[in-house]
Protein backbone atom coordinates (compact mmCIF):
# COMPACT_ATOMS: atom_id res chain seq x y z
CA UNK A 1 0.00 0.00 0.00
CA UNK A 2 1.20 3.57 -1.26
CA UNK A 3 2.31 5.64 1.90
CA UNK A 4 0.17 8.53 0.27
CA UNK A 5 -1.11 9.26 -3.16
CA UNK A 6 -3.01 11.91 -5.06
CA UNK A 7 -5.99 11.22 -6.88
CA UNK A 8 -7.54 13.96 -9.32
CA UNK A 9 -5.90 16.96 -7.46
CA UNK A 10 -6.86 20.16 -9.12
CA UNK A 11 -5.57 23.50 -7.81
CA UNK A 12 -5.38 27.07 -9.39
CA UNK A 13 -4.66 30.49 -7.48
CA UNK A 14 -6.22 32.98 -10.22
CA UNK A 15 -4.44 31.61 -13.63
CA UNK A 16 -3.46 28.37 -15.18
CA UNK A 17 -4.22 25.83 -12.99
CA UNK A 18 -0.86 24.78 -11.55
CA UNK A 19 -2.21 21.21 -10.93
CA UNK A 20 -4.66 19.78 -13.27
CA UNK A 21 -6.05 16.51 -12.25
CA UNK A 22 -2.60 15.10 -11.05
CA UNK A 23 -2.46 11.35 -9.43
CA UNK A 24 0.35 10.52 -8.12
CA UNK A 25 1.20 7.54 -5.48
CA UNK A 26 4.70 7.36 -3.50
CA UNK A 27 5.57 4.52 -1.80
CA UNK A 28 8.10 3.29 1.05
CA UNK A 29 11.93 3.76 0.67
CA UNK A 30 11.58 6.39 -2.40
CA UNK A 31 13.51 8.64 -3.28
CA UNK A 32 11.66 10.91 -5.37
CA UNK A 33 13.30 14.04 -7.57
CA UNK A 34 10.50 16.26 -8.88
CA UNK A 35 11.71 18.57 -11.37
CA UNK A 36 10.09 21.73 -13.28
CA UNK A 37 10.35 24.68 -14.41
CA UNK A 38 10.44 27.24 -12.33
CA UNK A 39 7.12 28.56 -11.19
CA UNK A 40 5.00 25.28 -12.20
CA UNK A 41 4.22 24.54 -8.59
CA UNK A 42 6.67 22.38 -7.49
CA UNK A 43 6.79 23.76 -4.09
CA UNK A 44 2.93 24.05 -3.91
CA UNK A 45 2.62 20.23 -4.62
CA UNK A 46 5.09 20.17 -1.78
CA UNK A 47 3.10 21.68 0.41
CA UNK A 48 -0.09 19.87 -1.30
CA UNK A 49 1.93 16.94 0.45
CA UNK A 50 2.86 18.37 3.91
CA UNK A 51 -1.14 19.26 4.23
CA UNK A 52 -0.31 23.06 4.60
CA UNK A 53 -2.93 23.44 1.52
CA UNK A 54 -6.02 21.75 0.43
CA UNK A 55 -7.06 20.95 -3.47
CA UNK A 56 -9.39 22.97 -5.20
CA UNK A 57 -10.77 19.34 -6.37
CA UNK A 58 -9.61 15.69 -5.62
CA UNK A 59 -8.14 13.85 -2.90
CA UNK A 60 -5.00 13.46 -1.32
CA UNK A 61 -4.72 10.02 0.75
CA UNK A 62 -2.52 9.46 3.42
CA UNK A 63 -1.65 6.24 5.53
CA UNK A 64 -2.69 6.69 9.55
CA UNK A 65 -0.87 8.56 11.50
CA UNK A 66 2.00 9.48 8.31
CA UNK A 67 4.43 11.50 9.76
CA UNK A 68 5.98 14.01 7.29
CA UNK A 69 8.61 16.22 7.86
CA UNK A 70 10.00 19.61 5.58
CA UNK A 71 12.94 21.22 4.90
CA UNK A 72 12.27 24.75 3.69
CA UNK A 73 13.98 26.23 0.77
CA UNK A 74 14.68 29.61 2.69
CA UNK A 75 16.09 29.54 5.50
CA UNK A 76 14.22 31.24 9.02
CA UNK A 77 15.30 33.52 11.50
CA UNK A 78 16.35 31.66 14.68
CA UNK A 79 15.45 34.63 16.97
CA UNK A 80 17.73 33.77 20.03
CA UNK A 81 17.12 30.60 19.63
CA UNK A 82 19.71 27.83 20.58
CA UNK A 83 20.28 24.52 18.25
CA UNK A 84 18.79 22.37 20.48
CA UNK A 85 15.60 24.59 20.90
CA UNK A 86 15.65 24.78 17.26
CA UNK A 87 16.14 21.17 16.90
CA UNK A 88 13.17 20.49 19.08
CA UNK A 89 10.92 22.34 17.32
CA UNK A 90 10.59 19.78 15.10
CA UNK A 91 9.17 17.24 17.69
CA UNK A 92 4.92 17.03 17.47
CA UNK A 93 4.59 15.00 20.51
CA UNK A 94 4.59 17.34 23.54
CA UNK A 95 8.10 16.85 24.47
CA UNK A 96 10.91 19.31 24.67
CA UNK A 97 14.46 19.67 24.40
CA UNK A 98 15.01 17.06 27.09
CA UNK A 99 13.71 14.09 24.98
CA UNK A 100 16.36 11.75 24.21
CA UNK A 101 15.41 11.68 20.20
CA UNK A 102 17.38 15.98 20.50
CA UNK A 103 20.22 14.57 22.15
CA UNK A 104 20.33 11.91 19.90
CA UNK A 105 20.28 13.76 16.57
CA UNK A 106 22.60 16.68 17.87
CA UNK A 107 25.21 14.23 18.09
CA UNK A 108 24.46 12.58 14.75
CA UNK A 109 24.60 15.48 13.12
CA UNK A 110 27.95 16.91 15.14
CA UNK A 111 25.44 20.62 16.49
CA UNK A 112 27.03 22.36 19.09
CA UNK A 113 23.85 22.12 21.11
CA UNK A 114 23.92 25.80 23.36
CA UNK A 115 25.05 27.64 20.06
CA UNK A 116 22.84 30.39 18.63
CA UNK A 117 20.78 29.50 15.51
CA UNK A 118 21.41 33.38 13.68
CA UNK A 119 25.34 33.11 14.82
CA UNK A 120 25.69 30.08 12.75
CA UNK A 121 26.96 29.57 8.83
CA UNK A 122 24.53 29.03 5.66
CA UNK A 123 25.90 25.57 5.87
CA UNK A 124 25.16 24.80 9.60
CA UNK A 125 21.78 26.36 9.50
CA UNK A 126 20.62 23.81 7.22
CA UNK A 127 21.74 21.13 8.89
CA UNK A 128 20.24 22.75 12.50
CA UNK A 129 16.89 22.34 9.95
CA UNK A 130 17.41 18.64 8.55
CA UNK A 131 18.32 17.85 12.53
CA UNK A 132 14.73 19.73 13.15
CA UNK A 133 12.87 17.54 10.19
CA UNK A 134 14.43 14.45 11.26
CA UNK A 135 14.00 14.41 15.15
CA UNK A 136 10.53 13.30 14.71
CA UNK A 137 11.67 9.99 12.74
CA UNK A 138 9.18 10.64 9.68
CA UNK A 139 8.41 8.60 7.20
CA UNK A 140 8.31 11.08 4.53
CA UNK A 141 10.92 13.88 4.20
CA UNK A 142 10.54 16.82 1.72
CA UNK A 143 13.18 18.55 0.68
CA UNK A 144 12.98 22.41 -0.96
CA UNK A 145 16.18 22.99 -3.07
CA UNK A 146 18.36 21.44 -0.32
CA UNK A 147 21.28 22.45 -1.97
CA UNK A 148 21.09 26.39 -1.62
CA UNK A 149 23.69 28.19 -0.17
CA UNK A 150 25.81 25.16 0.74
CA UNK A 151 29.44 24.49 -0.20
CA UNK A 152 30.44 21.57 -1.86
CA UNK A 153 31.60 19.51 1.57
CA UNK A 154 28.37 20.14 3.24
CA UNK A 155 26.30 19.05 0.14
CA UNK A 156 28.50 15.76 -0.04
CA UNK A 157 27.64 15.36 3.56
CA UNK A 158 24.00 15.82 2.91
CA UNK A 159 24.23 13.46 0.25
CA UNK A 160 25.41 11.07 2.31
CA UNK A 161 23.24 11.22 5.48
CA UNK A 162 20.25 11.62 3.27
CA UNK A 163 21.36 8.01 1.70
CA UNK A 164 21.43 6.29 5.49
CA UNK A 165 18.00 7.87 6.54
CA UNK A 166 15.45 5.42 6.14
CA UNK A 167 12.83 7.97 5.29
CA UNK A 168 11.54 8.16 1.84
CA UNK A 169 12.43 11.66 0.48
CA UNK A 170 10.11 14.00 -2.20
CA UNK A 171 13.09 16.63 -2.81
CA UNK A 172 13.26 19.59 -5.42
CA UNK A 173 16.73 20.47 -6.70
CA UNK A 174 18.53 21.86 -9.63
CA UNK A 175 21.43 20.63 -8.42
CA UNK A 176 22.10 17.75 -11.44
CA UNK A 177 24.57 15.68 -9.49
CA UNK A 178 23.08 15.39 -6.17
CA UNK A 179 20.05 14.42 -8.04
CA UNK A 180 21.80 11.52 -9.99
CA UNK A 181 22.84 10.48 -6.71
CA UNK A 182 19.93 10.21 -4.60
CA UNK A 183 16.89 9.84 -7.01
CA UNK A 184 15.58 6.57 -7.63
CA UNK A 185 12.68 8.13 -9.53
CA UNK A 186 11.71 11.32 -11.26
CA UNK A 187 8.43 13.29 -11.27
CA UNK A 188 7.79 16.13 -13.81
CA UNK A 189 5.80 18.60 -13.22
CA UNK A 190 4.67 20.38 -16.09
CA UNK A 191 1.61 22.66 -17.56
CA UNK A 192 -0.17 21.08 -14.81
CA UNK A 193 0.56 17.25 -15.35
CA UNK A 194 2.61 14.60 -13.64
CA UNK A 195 4.99 12.77 -15.79
CA UNK A 196 6.73 9.62 -13.77
CA UNK A 197 10.06 8.68 -14.87
CA UNK A 198 11.57 5.41 -13.32
CA UNK A 199 15.10 5.95 -14.78
CA UNK A 200 18.05 8.04 -14.01
CA UNK A 201 18.98 11.22 -14.99
CA UNK A 202 20.59 11.05 -18.45
CA UNK A 203 17.75 8.65 -19.58
CA UNK A 204 15.12 10.97 -18.68
CA UNK A 205 16.97 13.87 -20.01
CA UNK A 206 16.83 11.74 -23.72
CA UNK A 207 13.16 10.36 -23.03
CA UNK A 208 11.58 13.73 -22.06
CA UNK A 209 13.04 14.75 -25.07
CA UNK A 210 11.56 12.34 -27.34
CA UNK A 211 8.29 12.81 -25.75
CA UNK A 212 8.20 16.77 -26.60
CA UNK A 213 9.43 16.07 -29.81
CA UNK A 214 6.28 13.47 -30.27
CA UNK A 215 3.62 16.31 -29.12
CA UNK A 216 5.00 19.08 -31.58
CA UNK A 217 4.86 16.86 -34.10
CA UNK A 218 1.46 15.82 -33.07
CA UNK A 219 0.19 19.78 -32.25
CA UNK A 220 1.90 20.69 -35.69
CA UNK A 221 -0.36 18.25 -37.81
CA UNK A 222 -3.89 19.04 -35.44
CA UNK A 223 -2.70 22.54 -36.41
CA UNK A 224 -2.66 22.26 -40.24
CA UNK A 225 -5.69 20.45 -40.13
CA UNK A 226 -7.53 23.23 -37.86
CA UNK A 227 -6.02 25.52 -40.46
CA UNK A 228 -7.34 23.86 -43.50
CA UNK A 229 -10.73 23.27 -41.61
CA UNK A 230 -11.04 26.94 -41.48
CA UNK A 231 -10.52 27.70 -44.76
CA UNK A 232 -12.65 25.43 -45.68
CA UNK A 233 -15.56 27.12 -43.40
CA UNK A 234 -14.73 31.08 -45.00
CA UNK A 235 -15.19 29.47 -48.26
CA UNK A 236 -18.04 31.17 -50.67
CA UNK A 237 -21.87 30.59 -51.21
CA UNK A 238 -21.25 27.45 -53.10
CA UNK A 239 -19.03 25.88 -50.02
CA UNK A 240 -21.78 26.64 -48.02
CA UNK A 241 -24.48 24.93 -49.70
CA UNK A 242 -22.60 22.16 -49.66
CA UNK A 243 -21.07 22.50 -45.41
CA UNK A 244 -22.28 19.60 -43.58
CA UNK A 245 -23.35 20.06 -40.01
CA UNK A 246 -21.02 17.03 -38.51
CA UNK A 247 -18.06 19.05 -40.63
CA UNK A 248 -19.16 22.13 -38.71
CA UNK A 249 -19.12 20.55 -35.20
CA UNK A 250 -16.14 18.90 -35.50
CA UNK A 251 -14.46 22.34 -36.61
CA UNK A 252 -15.91 23.55 -33.88
CA UNK A 253 -14.69 20.66 -31.26
CA UNK A 254 -11.10 21.30 -32.78
CA UNK A 255 -11.23 24.71 -31.93
CA UNK A 256 -12.46 23.99 -28.31
CA UNK A 257 -9.23 21.98 -28.54
CA UNK A 258 -6.77 23.95 -29.54
CA UNK A 259 -8.19 26.84 -27.07
CA UNK A 260 -7.64 24.72 -23.90
CA UNK A 261 -3.96 23.74 -25.29
CA UNK A 262 -1.30 24.37 -22.44
CA UNK A 263 2.03 25.29 -24.39
CA UNK A 264 5.07 24.56 -23.03
CA UNK A 265 6.86 27.29 -20.74
CA UNK A 266 9.41 28.71 -23.53
CA UNK A 267 12.97 28.78 -22.86
CA UNK A 268 14.91 31.76 -21.82
CA UNK A 269 16.25 33.53 -24.79
CA UNK A 270 19.75 35.06 -22.90
CA UNK A 271 21.87 37.24 -24.75
CA UNK A 272 25.70 38.13 -23.58
CA UNK A 273 26.72 41.99 -24.74
CA UNK A 274 30.32 41.39 -25.49
CA UNK A 275 32.69 44.74 -25.08
CA UNK A 276 35.46 45.37 -26.99
CA UNK A 277 38.40 42.64 -26.13
CA UNK A 278 40.57 43.02 -23.22
CA UNK A 279 44.26 43.09 -23.51
CA UNK A 280 45.60 39.44 -23.58
CA UNK A 281 46.90 39.20 -20.19
CA UNK A 282 43.60 39.96 -17.63
CA UNK A 283 44.71 39.19 -14.43
CA UNK A 284 48.29 38.34 -12.53
CA UNK A 285 49.29 37.70 -8.85
CA UNK A 286 52.79 37.00 -7.81
CA UNK A 287 52.30 35.50 -3.82
CA UNK A 288 49.19 37.90 -3.00
CA UNK A 289 48.16 37.54 0.83
CA UNK A 290 45.23 39.70 2.09
CA UNK A 291 44.44 39.76 6.17
CA UNK A 292 42.21 41.58 8.41
CA UNK A 293 44.19 42.81 11.23
CA UNK A 294 46.32 39.54 12.42
CA UNK A 295 44.07 36.91 10.96
CA UNK A 296 44.80 36.09 7.43
CA UNK A 297 42.21 34.96 4.95
CA UNK A 298 43.79 35.06 1.33
CA UNK A 299 47.41 33.49 0.88
CA UNK A 300 49.78 32.87 -1.94
CA UNK A 301 47.65 33.38 -4.31
CA UNK A 302 50.05 33.27 -7.77
CA UNK A 303 48.02 33.13 -11.34
CA UNK A 304 47.95 34.45 -14.49
CA UNK A 305 44.85 34.79 -16.09
CA UNK A 306 44.62 34.97 -19.77
CA UNK A 307 41.62 36.75 -21.97
CA UNK A 308 39.02 34.05 -22.95
CA UNK A 309 39.67 31.84 -19.68
CA UNK A 310 36.82 30.35 -17.34
CA UNK A 311 38.12 30.82 -13.87
CA UNK A 312 35.94 28.25 -11.14
CA UNK A 313 36.88 29.28 -7.24
CA UNK A 314 35.56 26.87 -4.62
CA UNK A 315 36.15 26.19 -1.08
CA UNK A 316 34.20 25.80 1.45
CA UNK A 317 31.73 28.56 3.30
CA UNK A 318 33.94 31.04 5.20
CA UNK A 319 37.47 30.52 3.36
CA UNK A 320 37.25 33.86 1.68
CA UNK A 321 35.89 33.47 -1.86
CA UNK A 322 34.26 37.11 -1.91
CA UNK A 323 36.80 38.16 -0.53
CA UNK A 324 39.70 36.76 -3.32
CA UNK A 325 36.84 38.42 -5.52
CA UNK A 326 37.06 41.72 -4.40
CA UNK A 327 41.31 41.10 -4.75
CA UNK A 328 40.85 40.57 -8.05
CA UNK A 329 38.57 43.17 -9.04
CA UNK A 330 40.63 45.80 -7.39
CA UNK A 331 37.88 46.84 -4.77
CA UNK A 332 40.42 45.29 -1.42
CA UNK A 333 44.04 46.19 -1.96
CA UNK A 334 46.30 43.05 -0.51
CA UNK A 335 48.48 42.95 2.30
CA UNK A 336 51.03 40.89 0.38
CA UNK A 337 52.32 40.73 -3.11
CA UNK A 338 51.43 42.44 -6.12
CA UNK A 339 48.21 42.22 -8.12
CA UNK A 340 48.04 43.10 -11.69
CA UNK A 341 44.90 44.22 -14.05
CA UNK A 342 45.23 44.21 -17.43
CA UNK A 343 43.83 46.93 -19.62
CA UNK A 344 40.33 47.75 -20.91
CA UNK A 345 38.59 45.47 -18.77
CA UNK A 346 34.80 45.95 -18.65
CA UNK A 347 33.49 44.08 -15.72
CA UNK A 348 29.57 43.12 -15.14
CA UNK A 349 29.20 41.71 -12.00
CA UNK A 350 26.17 38.96 -10.42
CA UNK A 351 25.97 39.15 -6.90
CA UNK A 352 24.11 35.91 -4.99
CA UNK A 353 22.67 38.10 -2.38
CA UNK A 354 21.20 40.23 -5.13
CA UNK A 355 21.63 43.39 -3.71
CA UNK A 356 21.64 44.95 -6.60
CA UNK A 357 17.71 44.47 -7.12
CA UNK A 358 15.33 47.47 -5.92
CA UNK A 359 12.73 45.37 -3.82
CA UNK A 360 10.37 48.12 -4.47
CA UNK A 361 10.44 48.71 -8.02
CA UNK A 362 8.98 46.64 -10.61
CA UNK A 363 10.52 44.03 -12.71
CA UNK A 364 10.75 46.68 -15.43
CA UNK A 365 11.67 49.71 -13.36
CA UNK A 366 15.23 47.15 -12.13
CA UNK A 367 15.95 46.86 -15.59
CA UNK A 368 15.84 50.55 -17.12
CA UNK A 369 13.34 53.59 -16.41
CA UNK A 370 13.12 54.10 -20.04
CA UNK A 371 10.86 52.14 -22.42
CA UNK A 372 13.55 50.57 -24.66
CA UNK A 373 17.16 49.29 -24.11
CA UNK A 374 19.87 48.72 -27.06
CA UNK A 375 20.62 45.31 -27.19
CA UNK A 376 23.90 44.34 -29.42
CA UNK A 377 23.51 47.68 -30.88
CA UNK A 378 19.53 47.55 -31.36
CA UNK A 379 16.69 49.09 -30.13
CA UNK A 380 14.45 46.74 -28.45
CA UNK A 381 11.16 47.38 -26.20
CA UNK A 382 11.88 46.79 -22.44
CA UNK A 383 8.96 44.37 -21.89
CA UNK A 384 9.63 42.60 -25.25
CA UNK A 385 13.18 42.11 -23.63
CA UNK A 386 11.92 41.04 -20.40
CA UNK A 387 10.11 38.30 -22.51
CA UNK A 388 13.58 36.62 -22.92
CA UNK A 389 14.08 36.05 -19.79
CA UNK A 390 10.43 34.30 -19.40
CA UNK A 391 8.28 37.50 -17.50
CA UNK A 392 5.12 37.96 -19.56
CA UNK A 393 3.91 41.67 -19.59
CA UNK A 394 1.99 41.29 -16.91
CA UNK A 395 4.65 39.93 -14.42
CA UNK A 396 7.30 42.36 -15.44
CA UNK A 397 4.75 44.87 -13.81
CA UNK A 398 4.94 43.31 -10.35
CA UNK A 399 7.56 44.63 -7.27
CA UNK A 400 10.92 42.43 -6.90
CA UNK A 401 9.79 41.55 -3.25
CA UNK A 402 6.79 39.36 -4.75
CA UNK A 403 9.18 37.22 -7.08
CA UNK A 404 10.66 33.54 -6.51
CA UNK A 405 14.46 33.07 -6.13
CA UNK A 406 14.13 31.39 -9.71
CA UNK A 407 12.77 34.78 -11.21
CA UNK A 408 15.12 36.89 -9.20
CA UNK A 409 18.06 34.91 -10.53
CA UNK A 410 16.70 35.85 -14.26
CA UNK A 411 16.52 39.45 -13.62
CA UNK A 412 19.39 39.76 -12.29
CA UNK A 413 20.71 38.04 -15.51
CA UNK A 414 18.41 40.72 -17.50
CA UNK A 415 19.76 43.35 -15.58
CA UNK A 416 23.30 42.54 -15.60
CA UNK A 417 23.80 41.46 -19.26
CA UNK A 418 22.03 45.02 -20.61
CA UNK A 419 25.81 45.91 -19.83
CA UNK A 420 28.60 44.99 -22.51
CA UNK A 421 30.93 43.59 -20.78
CA UNK A 422 34.52 41.34 -21.14
CA UNK A 423 34.76 40.01 -17.77
CA UNK A 424 31.90 38.58 -16.09
CA UNK A 425 31.85 37.78 -12.36
CA UNK A 426 29.19 35.62 -11.12
CA UNK A 427 28.75 35.03 -7.32
CA UNK A 428 26.48 31.76 -7.04
CA UNK A 429 24.56 32.27 -10.46
CA UNK A 430 23.11 28.82 -10.36
CA UNK A 431 20.84 29.09 -6.94
CA UNK A 432 17.40 28.67 -7.99
CA UNK A 433 17.71 28.88 -11.28
CA UNK A 434 15.71 25.69 -13.29
CA UNK A 435 18.12 22.81 -14.52
CA UNK A 436 17.04 24.23 -18.02
CA UNK A 437 17.85 27.63 -17.77
CA UNK A 438 21.02 26.91 -16.08
CA UNK A 439 22.43 24.34 -18.90
CA UNK A 440 21.43 27.84 -21.46
CA UNK A 441 23.44 29.79 -19.30
CA UNK A 442 26.21 26.94 -18.92
CA UNK A 443 26.10 27.12 -23.32
CA UNK A 444 26.30 31.13 -23.21
CA UNK A 445 29.47 31.15 -20.96
CA UNK A 446 31.06 27.91 -23.05
CA UNK A 447 30.35 30.56 -26.10
CA UNK A 448 31.51 34.40 -24.19
CA UNK A 449 35.06 35.37 -26.11
CA UNK A 450 35.46 37.31 -22.59
CA UNK A 451 36.80 36.12 -19.71
CA UNK A 452 34.93 34.04 -16.54
CA UNK A 453 34.96 34.47 -12.64
CA UNK A 454 32.55 32.38 -10.77
CA UNK A 455 31.93 31.49 -7.30
CA UNK A 456 29.89 27.88 -7.55
CA UNK A 457 29.16 24.89 -5.13
CA UNK A 458 27.47 22.78 -8.57
CA UNK A 459 29.64 20.50 -9.23
CA UNK A 460 28.20 20.09 -12.83
CA UNK A 461 28.25 23.37 -13.70
CA UNK A 462 31.65 23.84 -12.76
CA UNK A 463 32.44 20.33 -15.20
CA UNK A 464 31.06 22.41 -18.03
CA UNK A 465 32.48 25.81 -18.05
CA UNK A 466 35.57 26.37 -16.26
CA UNK A 467 38.59 25.76 -17.45
CA UNK A 468 41.09 26.02 -14.45
CA UNK A 469 39.54 25.91 -10.87
CA UNK A 470 40.78 28.05 -7.56
CA UNK A 471 40.23 26.53 -4.58
CA UNK A 472 40.74 28.09 -1.34
CA UNK A 473 41.72 25.93 1.47
CA UNK A 474 40.28 26.29 5.41
CA UNK A 475 43.58 28.26 5.75
CA UNK A 476 43.04 30.62 3.01
CA UNK A 477 46.03 29.16 1.21
CA UNK A 478 44.93 29.66 -3.38
CA UNK A 479 45.88 26.81 -5.03
CA UNK A 480 45.23 26.34 -8.94
CA UNK A 481 44.40 23.03 -10.85
CA UNK A 482 43.31 22.84 -14.41
CA UNK A 483 40.08 21.75 -15.64
CA UNK A 484 36.25 21.61 -13.86
CA UNK A 485 35.44 20.41 -10.49
CA UNK A 486 36.20 16.66 -11.54
CA UNK A 487 40.21 17.72 -12.11
CA UNK A 488 40.26 19.13 -9.37
CA UNK A 489 39.54 16.11 -7.22
CA UNK A 490 41.95 13.93 -9.26
CA UNK A 491 44.60 16.52 -9.18
CA UNK A 492 44.08 16.49 -5.27
CA UNK A 493 43.93 12.68 -5.39
CA UNK A 494 46.90 12.44 -6.76
CA UNK A 495 48.90 15.09 -4.53
CA UNK A 496 47.22 13.34 -1.24
CA UNK A 497 47.17 9.60 -2.19
CA UNK A 498 42.99 9.50 -1.47
CA UNK A 499 40.25 10.61 -2.76
CA UNK A 500 37.29 12.68 -1.02
CA UNK A 501 34.51 10.72 -2.78
CA UNK A 502 35.07 7.70 -2.13
CA UNK A 503 35.94 6.05 1.20
CA UNK A 504 39.91 6.18 2.23
CA UNK A 505 42.15 4.09 0.15
CA UNK A 506 44.40 1.47 1.77
CA UNK A 507 47.69 2.89 2.68
CA UNK A 508 50.13 2.50 0.10
CA UNK A 509 53.44 4.15 -1.46
CA UNK A 510 53.53 7.50 -2.93
CA UNK A 511 52.15 7.50 -6.26
CA UNK A 512 54.72 9.49 -7.87
CA UNK A 513 57.29 7.06 -5.93
CA UNK A 514 55.48 3.72 -7.12
CA UNK A 515 55.59 4.92 -10.68
CA UNK A 516 58.94 5.81 -10.70
CA UNK A 517 60.02 1.71 -9.75
CA UNK A 518 59.37 -1.54 -10.67
CA UNK A 519 56.28 -3.36 -10.31
CA UNK A 520 57.29 -6.53 -7.62
CA UNK A 521 55.83 -9.89 -8.85
CA UNK A 522 52.86 -10.13 -6.56
CA UNK A 523 51.97 -6.64 -7.69
CA UNK A 524 52.11 -8.23 -11.63
CA UNK A 525 49.94 -10.95 -10.46
CA UNK A 526 47.42 -8.52 -9.27
CA UNK A 527 47.07 -5.95 -12.34
CA UNK A 528 46.57 -9.30 -14.09
CA UNK A 529 43.72 -10.15 -12.46
CA UNK A 530 41.84 -6.58 -11.82
CA UNK A 531 40.56 -6.48 -15.30
CA UNK A 532 37.99 -9.73 -14.52
CA UNK A 533 37.49 -8.24 -10.85
CA UNK A 534 35.65 -4.66 -12.46
CA UNK A 535 34.37 -6.12 -15.17
CA UNK A 536 32.50 -9.02 -12.05
CA UNK A 537 31.93 -5.42 -9.90
CA UNK A 538 30.21 -3.85 -13.60
CA UNK A 539 28.17 -6.53 -13.95
CA UNK A 540 26.90 -6.33 -10.29
CA UNK A 541 26.34 -2.70 -10.10
CA UNK A 542 24.31 -3.05 -13.14
CA UNK A 543 22.80 -5.95 -11.53
CA UNK A 544 21.39 -3.55 -8.51
CA UNK A 545 20.83 -0.72 -10.88
CA UNK A 546 18.67 -2.78 -12.66
CA UNK A 547 16.51 -3.87 -9.80
CA UNK A 548 16.26 -0.93 -8.06
CA UNK A 549 14.72 0.75 -11.14
CA UNK A 550 11.56 -1.82 -11.39
CA UNK A 551 8.82 0.13 -9.12
CA UNK A 552 8.29 -3.30 -7.34
CA UNK A 553 11.52 -3.57 -5.19
CA UNK A 554 9.95 -0.43 -3.14
CA UNK A 555 7.24 -2.38 -2.27
CA UNK A 556 9.95 -4.44 -0.08
CA UNK A 557 10.40 -4.13 3.68
CA UNK A 558 12.62 -1.08 4.52
CA UNK A 559 14.94 -3.06 5.78
CA UNK A 560 15.47 -4.86 2.69
CA UNK A 561 15.56 -1.37 0.67
CA UNK A 562 18.23 -0.45 3.13
CA UNK A 563 20.44 -3.52 2.47
CA UNK A 564 20.10 -3.39 -1.23
CA UNK A 565 21.15 0.60 -1.18
CA UNK A 566 24.38 -0.16 1.50
CA UNK A 567 25.31 -2.91 -1.17
CA UNK A 568 25.20 -0.75 -3.95
CA UNK A 569 27.55 2.02 -2.25
CA UNK A 570 29.69 -1.01 -1.24
CA UNK A 571 30.25 -2.28 -4.43
CA UNK A 572 30.59 1.25 -5.78
CA UNK A 573 33.19 1.94 -3.82
CA UNK A 574 35.24 -1.16 -4.49
CA UNK A 575 35.03 -0.57 -8.24
CA UNK A 576 36.62 3.04 -7.55
CA UNK A 577 39.20 1.71 -6.03
CA UNK A 578 39.75 -0.64 -8.29
CA UNK A 579 40.24 1.28 -10.75
CA UNK A 580 42.55 3.52 -8.71
CA UNK A 581 44.75 0.47 -7.78
CA UNK A 582 44.84 -0.12 -11.85
CA UNK A 583 45.37 3.18 -12.57
CA UNK A 584 48.42 2.80 -10.46
CA UNK A 585 49.87 -0.01 -10.95
CA UNK A 586 49.36 0.44 -14.71
CA UNK A 587 51.31 3.37 -14.48
CA UNK A 588 54.51 1.81 -12.92
CA UNK A 589 56.88 0.32 -14.57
Amino acid sequence: MALLSLSGVTLAFGGPRLLDGVDLRIERGERVCLLGRNGEGKSTLLKLIQGELEPDEGEIFRQQGLRVAHLPQQVPDGGDKTVVQSVAEGLTDGHGVHDHRVDSILSRMGLEPEARFNDLSSGMKRRVLLAQALVSEPEVLLLDEPTNHLDIDAIKWLEETLLRESATLIFVTHDRVFLSRLATRIIELDRGRIFDWDCDYPTFLRRRDELLAGEARQQALFDKRLAQEETWIRKGIEARRTRNEGRVRALKAMREVRSERRDRQGTAKIQLQEAERSGAMVLEAKGVGFAYGDTPVIRDLTTTIIRGEKIGIIGPNGTGKSTLLKLLLGELTPTAGTLRQGTRLEVAYFDQLKANLDEEKTVQKNVTENESIVINGQSRHIVGYLQDFLFPPERSRTLVKFLSGGERSRLLLAKLFTRPSNVLVLDEPTNDLDVETLELLEGLLVEYQGTVLVVSHDRAFLNDVVTSTLAVEGDGLVKEYDGGYDDYLRARGAETSSKPDVAELPKQANPAKEASRKRSYKEERELETLPARIETLEKSLSELHEAMADPSFYRQESSEIGAANARLEAVQRELTEAYARWELLESSA
